[in-house]
């Protein structure tokens, strides 16, 4: 299905784009003819039922702004998948705010300790909870288990309207609202909205449409993912190995299964995710030199490209971006979901106020309170986890020395581990108002 965004004439300095968006997969979750025809008329129209957009429409739900949620694929498509996804403490307490933590903690493994080891020095540094003054240092928790936690929670949220699965025809941003036409369940409907809120990934076809541009690179990595068993206790222990090849992350899961995260030169790479099972365990018991024992694969391998980008400009009139959308960034310290969820929360924060003020929610008055808000925390990280890769992934002799220094620093002197805490937590920028409420972890 093609997007054809129009613009109007008081916005004619921005040539219309054409993007190509999925088509729908038939589902359980679609909308009745009979709902979608009260009410298509809304305050918030959410691009994307991801994680991403699922948070940011929970973070909505009690704010009294109408909200529509359009997705392409069946919600139920999301439950099976069995990616894993490191989740700082903010993350958790984000979660906690919106009341979802109880359901997802009882499902989700804890991390009280962070080993971090590089290929060229000897020994390992230990990171604890005593280092940042809390109980915990981070937590693991699976796609599914968090998709379904964010859509149980909006099962009743009376602002919400589902789309899904449904496309994305034409949009149209006027002076002080977006149409929006959208094909689903063989019909063609008409919304209209004062925000559009892409939440629609890395490859936003929104972003792209509308003319938003984006700085980055594409790296010499890709990434494998797997979740494996080993016959030792993974110990609740996160840790980070950095090869020159790039780093190897292994996250606790429940049940003692392990999701790791290997990062390798393309072709290194795609011969892992290739390779027999026996031979692709014996590289990853080569790797953890017999730390955790004989290794068993539970489901299949996945393999990811590895990329870091920012978009230009994270809003513009009538449209904002979140998540994958507005930026990416390197894997290493599991950080790229955590950052968009904060971005979800933030907006929403920043909606809910303008919505109490009566201020018109598409307008760059409000929005870029948001961009200025996430634009440079989210810089930030991808700097840092820029320069890690970049840093432990090569072997000129002072580089390595360096980092030889770096890391017995960190290991000696408590402000440096608690620093690189602070930062890894997601705990070193702003808190938006529901992390501080007293339901946090």
């Amino acid at each position: 299905m093609v997007l054809d965004q129009r613009i109007s004439s008081d916005r004619n300095n921005l040539a219309p784009a054409i993007a190509t968006l999925p088509k729908p997969s038939p589902g359980d979750f679609a909308a009745s003819p009979s709902e979608l025809a009260n009410v298509l008329d809304y305050d918030v129209a959410i691009a994307g039922g991801g994680i991403v957009g699922l948070t940011l429409a929970c973070a909505l739900k009690q704010s009294g702004l109408r909200v529509a949620l359009i997705e392409a694929k069946p919600i139920e498509a999301g439950f099976t998948w069995r990616r894993a996804y490191a989740l700082t403490l903010m993350t958790g307490r984000i979660f906690a705010g919106l009341g979802l933590w109880n359901q997802i903690l009882p499902q989700i493994a804890t991390f009280r300790q962070i080993r971090l080891a590089d290929e060229e020095s000897p020994g390992v540094v230990t990171l604890q909870p005593q280092d940042l003054g809390t109980a915990e240092l981070g937590y693991v928790g699976e796609h599914h288990v968090l998709l379904r936690s964010l859509y149980d929670a909006l099962a009743d949220a009376p602002n919400l309207t589902w789309h899904c699965p449904a496309t994305l025809a034409t949009v149209d941003y006027g002076q002080d609202k977006v149409t929006l036409h959208i094909e689903q369940n063989g019909q063609t409907r008409r919304l209209t909205t004062q925000l559009l809120v892409a939440a629609d990934g890395a490859r936003s076809p929104l972003r792209q449409a509308a003319g938003i541009g984006t700085h980055g690179w594409q790296y010499w990595q890709s990434c494998v993912t797997a979740v494996i068993r080993p016959e030792k206790s993974h110990g609740n222990v996160a840790r980070e190995h950095f090869w020159t090849s790039g780093p190897f992350a292994t996250l606790p899961l429940p049940e003692n299964r392990c999701q790791i995260v290997l990062t390798a030169p393309h072709e290194e790479a795609r011969a892992l995710l290739e390779a027999d099972e026996a031979s692709f365990l014996a590289e990853l018991e080569r790797r953890y030199g017999g730390q955790l024992g004989r290794l068993a694969l539970v489901g299949d391998r996945a393999l990811f490209p590895v990329r870091l980008m920012q978009s230009d400009r994270y809003v513009q009139p009538r449209l904002a971006l979140v998540g994958d959308a507005a930026h990416c960034c390197h894997p290493v310290g599991g950080q790229g979901l955590n950052l968009g969820i904060r971005d979800a929360v933030a907006l929403a924060e920043v909606l809910t106020q303008a919505s109490a003020q009566g201020k018109d929610l598409g307008t760059l008055l409000v929005l870029k309170r948001y961009e200025r808000w996430r634009k440079f925390e989210n810089l930030t990280i991808l700097g840092f986890t820029d320069l890690l890769d970049r840093t432990f992934s090569n072997r000129w002799l002072p580089l390595v020395v360096a980092r030889r220094l770096a890391l017995r620093l960190m290991g000696g002197v408590k402000p440096m581990r608690f620093l690189a805490l602070r930062l890894m937590t997601g705990m070193g920028g702003r808190s938006p108002q529901l992390a501080q409420r007293k339901a946090n972890p």
